[in-house]
């Protein structure tokens, strides 16, 4: 048995507003074991002896039969979120800064976000599978990151958590 970090793209953040009891009732019937949700944010940890894809498109297909939503889920095994998060490369801590890890399944995808340029106040750097980004807070949006995050491109593959809610989803 594997304990999987299952997370939800744009929940509870763009329309799609879910209450975390029915997300994890709906995932314990498609046959997940000791299913918990983290926060509202679409965060859950679950028990699978599947593998990682197996585990996101079982995930997906629950939560669109469920919810009647275009779900959209990258899951990743506890030791690899663990590794992402000790990879972090800037000051995880900064006054003023948001420090975000942006989630990718798509090698695309990673390609283009890890060649953006940041801006004044941004750091991006790509890291197996990730993007670590840090942005000063009243620039987010108006980020090389955030302006790319926002193109429908990205949805079905990426999904970005602050680094204080993967510590929690660590914790558990």
């Amino acid at each position: 048995m594997t304990r999987y970090a299952a997370f939800l793209r744009g929940v509870n953040v763009g329309g799609v507003n879910l209450k975390m009891a029915a997300v994890a009732e709906a995932l314990t019937e498609a046959g997940f074991t000791d299913v918990k949700t983290v926060l509202a944010s679409g965060n859950v940890l679950l028990d699978s002896r599947a593998g990682t894809e197996t585990v996101r498109k079982k995930a997906e297909a629950a939560l669109r039969d469920r919810f009647g939503y275009e779900a959209w889920v990258l899951a990743y095994d506890l030791d690899t979120v663990a590794r992402i998060s000790a990879d972090y490369p800037f000051e995880r801590d900064v006054d003023g800064h948001h420090s975000y890890i942006t989630f990718v399944s798509d090698d695309d995808v990673l390609r283009e976000l890890g060649d953006l340029k940041g801006g004044p106040g941004e750091r991006i750097q790509p890291g197996v599978g990730v993007i670590y980004w840090q942005v000063a807070r009243e620039t987010t949006r108006d980020s090389a990151m955030g302006k790319t995050m926002g193109k429908k491109r990205y949805k079905s593959s990426t999904t970005t958590r602050n680094i204080r809610t993967i510590d929690k989803v660590l914790r558990g």
